[in-house]
């Protein structure tokens, strides 16, 4: 079974940079073929993330977040939650659900660091599309054999 269809999740907190990975992915993967969903934040994407691989419609699911440290520590008990729950979310679908979640130990709300950051989220966004056809590739010749 060959599945043309990708959902991208991506969290709202600092938009402005997570939203760049979608662009990196969709250099990969055509818009047309991808099925965008919104959520408020990292914390809330496991759970999207297995609803939509158990629906069957997407050969694989992508979620984008920026999980910072906001001063209290807190980042790093919510990203380990995230990557962890995506983790989950493919195993108990069996549909890959890949992460662009990324946690900076040293980064500050300046331009330089949002610049540097929209780059890179860019980038993972296309090494997330290859993945995402890499693995639907394998996937989709062991299933068959």
């Amino acid at each position: 079974m060959t599945h043309t269809r990708y959902a991208f999740i991506k969290a709202a907190w600092h938009a402005d940079i997570v939203d760049r990975a979608l662009i990196g992915f969709c250099e990969v993967i055509p818009a047309a073929q991808v099925d965008v969903f919104d959520v408020p934040g990292a914390f809330e994407m496991p759970l999207l993330a297995r609803d939509l691989a158990a629906s069957g419609r997407y050969g694989a699911v992508t979620c984008a977040a920026f999980v910072v440290d906001g001063g209290i520590y807190r980042h790093d008990f919510v990203a380990q939650a995230v990557v962890d729950g995506l983790m989950r979310a493919g195993m108990d679908t069996g549909v890959p659900v890949l992460s662009v979640s990324l946690t900076p130990h040293q980064y500050q709300e300046t331009a330089h660091h949002n610049a540097i950051y929209q780059a890179h989220f860019v980038e993972k966004g296309r090494e997330a599309a290859q993945a995402a056809l890499g693995i639907v590739k394998v996937r989709t010749a062991v299933l068959a054999a």
